[in-house]
């Protein structure tokens, strides 16, 4: 279920990180360093924003208002708290933008309060479909939006590359486009009928959420926000370069099997009882590692590679280490969001989880006090990295108390051997052709990294790969 869940929800996540990295690549060569500096400082304050104070609706929809045959009432209900908390999103933005940048409030304030708007509208519509267990069309529908947050904002970069609040305001409406055409497929199915939540229920799981989104700032986007307060906008967009670049494809995969393992977990939980969600949660914990663990060593071996070939040649940085760094802290928030938080969440105590969003945040900002005055974007990465394992091992004990989730040690081992090998290989042939022009480096490295994790998998586990070799032979056959 795992597999087919990642193969399902994969490309439409893949397709929104490759649409973020074009953007990436053409935003760095068409704006300054300041104004892309700004404008990763709005999605920063606007999720921030966002998961304190919306975002929480996802995480009590999905857990309370069932899937299939979803009601009208139901949504109405959960639509008109995110109106008020939308608009207590606004006002909290406004404030925030002053502090972080007052020396262009008006037009920050603008931008964020955009993004807000459009992404609630969004993913009220996108969780909708996920309810509804429509995974093809809420592929489709991402893949949508990933699309429009490409196209619109590009256009506008060549009509106006010297503003970071037109570039927003394009990105946004992308996103609002791409939510209004979610909302009208997903209204198609839904059924007559009450509410099968009350307002207290409702609020009972969402506002442990909410607490837990606001002691958890320091976990999520704060290094950027403090690297505008010692240093400045450049700065922040080395750093934000390296994240998006370092972070995207770790969260991808975690995410691509989360986006069905989440709503079956919850589902196990209530019908077989903890011993089923401990079973697939295990399953989960040995597929992240196999998948993520190699992706983390590949991009510690090229980060200078992927660099020099993606972004502008004044954007220079120790990338090698950021990411590095940065993959290894998404690995660990992965871990903490999608696995031992999700035991937390099946229980109906997400309350728990603000112990080690709290644990985590404070050792960010400790770290960010300490390490981002003196070694700058490298600070930042380890700040974050430090938050990210300490609010990893806290949800662990958390976790433990409620329904243990069984390490599968081998995934484990066998993932970190197969790792260091691919990082290895491709780190040596990038070294020995360094004289080739860098898309020879990463076609040459990249292809030894994936022969090498192909080989040492199928070594490891003989069994599956001969499956997996049938299913592709049958395929053939059929083709044949």
């Amino acid at each position: 279920m795992l597999l087919k869940s990642t193969l399902i929800y994969g490309p439409a996540i893949l397709l929104t990180r490759i649409s973020a990295l074009l953007f990436l690549v053409i935003a760095t060569r068409l704006i300054d360093k300041t104004e892309y500096g700004l404008l990763t400082l709005v999605v920063t304050v606007g999720e921030m924003t966002d998961v304190a104070v919306t975002n929480w609706l996802r995480i009590s929809l999905l857990r309370l208002g069932g899937k299939g045959d979803i009601t009208r009432g139901s949504l109405a209900r959960a639509g008109n708290i995110l109106i008020c908390t939308t608009l207590l999103a606004l006002v909290i933005a406004v404030v925030a933008s002053s502090l972080v940048v007052p020396e262009r409030w008006a037009d920050f304030s603008i931008a964020v309060c955009a993004y807000l708007v459009a992404g609630a509208i969004a993913r009220y519509a996108l969780v909708v479909l996920q309810m509804q267990q429509r995974h093809s069309t809420y592929a489709m529908l991402e893949f949508l939006r990933a699309l429009l947050q490409l196209v619109f904002p590009v256009a506008t970069l060549l009509v106006q590359h010297n503003s970071f609040l037109s570039i927003s305001l394009a990105s946004s409406f992308g996103t609002l486009t791409a939510g209004i055409v979610a909302g009208i497929v997903a209204s198609r199915r839904v059924i007559s009928g009450p509410p099968r939540f009350t307002h207290r229920e409702f609020f009972a799981l969402g506002v442990p959420i909410v607490v837990m989104a606001l002691v958890s700032f320091g976990l999520a986007n704060a290094e950027r926000v403090f690297l505008k307060v010692y240093h400045d906008a450049t700065a922040v967009a080395v750093f934000a370069a390296a994240y998006a670049l370092a972070r995207q494809p770790v969260d991808m995969i975690a995410n691509a099997i989360n986006m069905g393992a989440f709503p079956e977990a919850v589902a196990r939980f209530d019908e077989e009882g903890p011993a089923a969600i401990a079973a697939l949660l295990k399953q989960f914990l040995a597929l992240i590692f196999t998948l993520s663990l190699p992706v983390a060593a590949l991009l510690a071996a090229l980060g200078h590679d992927l660099t020099e070939l993606l972004l502008p040649a004044s954007y220079d940085g120790p990338y090698n280490l950021l990411f590095a760094i940065i993959a290894c802290s998404a690995v660990c928030t992965n871990l903490a969001d999608f696995v031992y938080g999700a035991v937390v969440y099946a229980h109906k105590r997400p309350w728990l989880l603000i112990i080690s969003k709290f644990s985590g945040s404070t050792a960010t900002i400790v770290l960010s006090f300490l390490l981002i005055p003196r070694m700058v974007e490298v600070g930042a990465a380890l700040a974050l990295a430090g938050g990210a394992i300490v609010n990893l091992l806290v949800s662990m004990l958390i976790s433990e108390r409620l329904t243990p989730v069984p390490l599968p040690w081998r995934a484990l081992a066998v993932s970190l051997g197969i790792s260091a090998s691919v990082g290895v290989a491709a780190a040596l042939v990038s070294g020995y052709l360094g004289d080739l022009h860098v898309i020879f480096r990463l076609a040459a490295a990249g292809f030894v990294a994936g022969i090498a994790f192909l080989g040492l998998n199928a070594l490891c586990y003989p069994q599956e790969a001969r499956h997996s070799l049938g299913i592709v032979r049958s395929r053939l056959q059929q083709f044949g």
